[in-house]
């Protein structure tokens, strides 16, 4: 089985808890921070932003908690790679930034790639029982 090695269901539990808990976070940004996310998804030009960062705030949130407590870990997953996916060359789009901020977007860019490959682990991995977790919604 996938957690037969020794530490191997402690650790994952960790990457799982530190994964999920920043993702989570990052989504109830959304909601504190909304007018200024919503100001700079408008300059990104993302129609309708103040829809789509309280909508994508959730996607983040609930993905996020999904994975912290190995609850619905398919949708949770599936909900963060469908955000990173979206957003990534939409709001970090570098190559198109203006040359002083084509660092910072560049690193966002890349940070979310990295993001976007621990979901999709988690993506493959769902339908897994997870140890420490609630596995309710598997696949």
């Amino acid at each position: 089985m996938v957690f037969e090695t020794a530490g191997a269901a402690e650790a994952f539990l960790v990457g799982r808890v530190l994964f999920g808990a920043v993702l989570a976070f990052m989504g109830l940004n959304h909601f504190t921070n909304a007018d200024e996310m919503s100001g700079y998804a408008e300059f990104k030009g993302i129609p309708a932003p103040g829809l789509a960062v309280p909508f994508t705030g959730g996607m983040l949130l609930f993905g996020g908690l999904a994975l912290v407590l190995g609850a619905y870990p398919v949708l949770g997953a599936g909900a963060l790679v469908l955000f990173l996916l979206v957003t990534t060359p939409t709001m970090h789009d570098f190559w198109a930034a203006a040359e002083e901020d084509q660092q910072d977007e560049m690193i966002n860019f890349l940070k979310n790639v990295a993001l976007l490959g621990g979901a999709l682990v988690f993506l493959a991995l769902g339908s897994a029982n997870w140890p420490y977790a609630l596995n309710v919604g598997l696949f």
